[in-house]
């Protein structure tokens, strides 16, 4: 696997908003992602509230709740387990 270092890739810790959506795009695009990808604030107000670091994934149901918590990534991402939760919140809901 490749480094950073080895990929040319360094970032600075950002002291702005600014600095840091840059450093989530440069990411985005180098690493071919290709789900939206939210920047949080600089007070992390959502790493706090989900415990986002180091990365994981979430599905957020139709109320607001958390449906789906992977463990920590990218090793801990089970896509199978994601997508199967992901089906029953946008599936149309029963009448």
């Amino acid at each position: 696997m490749p480094s950073n270092l080895k990929e040319g890739i360094l970032i600075a810790s950002a002291k702005t908003f600014h600095q840091r959506d840059s450093a989530a795009e440069t990411c985005v695009v180098k690493l071919g992602i290709h789900v939206p990808a939210l920047v949080d604030d600089m007070q992390d107000t959502t790493e706090l509230a989900y415990t986002g670091w180091p990365d994981r994934l979430y599905v957020i149901d139709r109320e607001g709740r958390v449906a789906f918590k992977s463990s920590a990534g990218p090793f801990g991402f089970k896509p199978d387990a994601m997508a199967k939760v992901l089906r029953s919140v946008v599936a149309p809901s029963a009448r």
